[in-house]
């Protein structure tokens, strides 16, 4: 007789709460990375677009400056980032690789944290090196923020149960 459904593979149990490593961490930023940058390339052929329907004939695309390309690309990540993680507590990166982004209590982030720790990851990557030791595997921006990133497989945080 078979138990009751659950959101969270047989395999996946033994790990579900328990912070994650380095590894799966850098997974789901390539994977974040890749959609900003499809946001990014969505938002130039947009504009491009734009210019071509207002006027055809004289028609060029733009040309994009070194500094606003990574200028608009660090403020898409922060705003990315920090929207998924106090929303949902992840991003399209740690739901596809089966994490969250919690606080210290186990509770979704509060947005002013969300955006800090967004801010923090954007211009400090480097941080993520530290979480490859320890048991916490906490990265810099961990440690700072009080947060942490746990396996969790569960569609959305419980209101009641902080912990997963």
């Amino acid at each position: 007789m078979a138990g009751p459904l659950s959101p969270i593979p047989p395999e996946a149990r033994p790990y579900q709460g328990q912070p994650a490593g380095i590894v799966t961490r850098a997974v789901a930023g390539v994977i974040d990375g890749v959609v900003v940058v499809t946001l990014l390339l969505g938002g130039y052929v947009a504009v491009n677009g734009l210019l071509f329907l207002l006027d055809p004939r004289g028609f060029e695309f733009t040309e994009t400056a070194p500094l606003l390309s990574v200028t608009a690309g660090l403020v898409v990540l922060v705003v990315y980032l920090a929207t998924a993680w106090s929303i949902t507590g992840r991003s399209y990166g740690c739901h596809v690789m089966g994490l969250r982004v919690v606080g210290s209590r186990g509770q979704r982030l509060r947005p002013h944290v969300a955006l800090l720790r967004a801010v923090f990851c954007a211009l400090f990557p480097i941080g993520l090196l530290l979480c490859a030791g320890g048991r916490k595997h906490s990265s810099l921006q961990d440690v700072v923020l009080r947060t942490s990133v746990i396996y969790d497989w569960r569609p959305r945080l419980p209101r009641g149960d902080p912990r997963p």
